[in-house]
């Protein structure tokens, strides 16, 4: 994920919005106590996802993938009055401690966390969707973006986190991830339906606008 060095990578958070207290304990606590922590959207990309959601003013958001809710919280600063955020993940072992800081975020009434597989829940879902994050497992995201489509208002906003994989998109040998990702990425590209733009911003980010049905 280290595109720049991280003396830029500083430099770049020093000159944005500070996360808040909350955002900064589940930052550090991520890292320090749990698995794989820079699955974590972190500081530059949480401010991202944040203003995007306060451009859009979104009434209901998506959430393919919660881990350790930082993502989820940002997305939900510019949710309208009576939105909500429905977000899904598959590990039931960090539920209790997402829900406690969902509890201590003052956003507890937008947030619908939700434990299961995406596959099975999307479709049952009625709500249609402002903007939609797609940040789970990268053999699915092609097969995410076909089933949340037709729930995406027109003019609304998809993203793909972990686009670059670590810059392995670009290198002569691939893995079962890196293929998926490839793939996705050519799909996006290849639909006459969205305008998508693809964001160097940490990982990668590919931010998908639906312009026709």
């Amino acid at each position: 994920m280290e595109f720049i060095s991280p003396e830029l990578q500083d430099y770049a958070e020093q000159h944005t919005s500070s996360e808040s207290v909350l955002l900064r304990t589940i930052n550090r606590d991520t890292h320090a106590h749990v698995l794989s922590p820079r699955m974590l959207s972190g500081h530059l990309q949480g401010r991202l996802l944040a203003m995007l959601s306060q451009m859009i003013r979104p009434k209901f958001v998506l959430e393919l993938g919660t881990y350790t809710g930082y993502s989820a919280l940002c997305l939900a600063e510019g949710i309208q009055d009576g939105g909500k955020l429905i977000t899904i993940d598959v590990n039931e072992e960090l539920e209790d401690k997402v829900s406690g800081y969902f509890k201590q975020s003052g956003l507890a009434d937008k947030m619908d966390y939700r434990i299961g597989k995406a596959t099975d829940i999307i479709p049952t879902l009625k709500e249609e969707f402002d903007l939609v994050f797609i940040d789970a497992d990268k053999e699915n995201y092609g097969h995410y973006f076909d089933l949340v489509f037709d729930k995406v208002r027109m003019g609304g906003i998809i993203l793909a986190d972990n686009v670059l994989w670590s810059g392995k998109v670009i290198a002569a040998k691939t893995d079962k991830d890196t293929r998926a990702i490839l793939e996705f990425n050519t799909k996006i590209q290849q639909d006459s339906r969205v305008e998508n733009v693809l964001l160097p911003v940490r990982d990668g980010i590919m931010m998908i606008r639906k312009v026709s049905l």
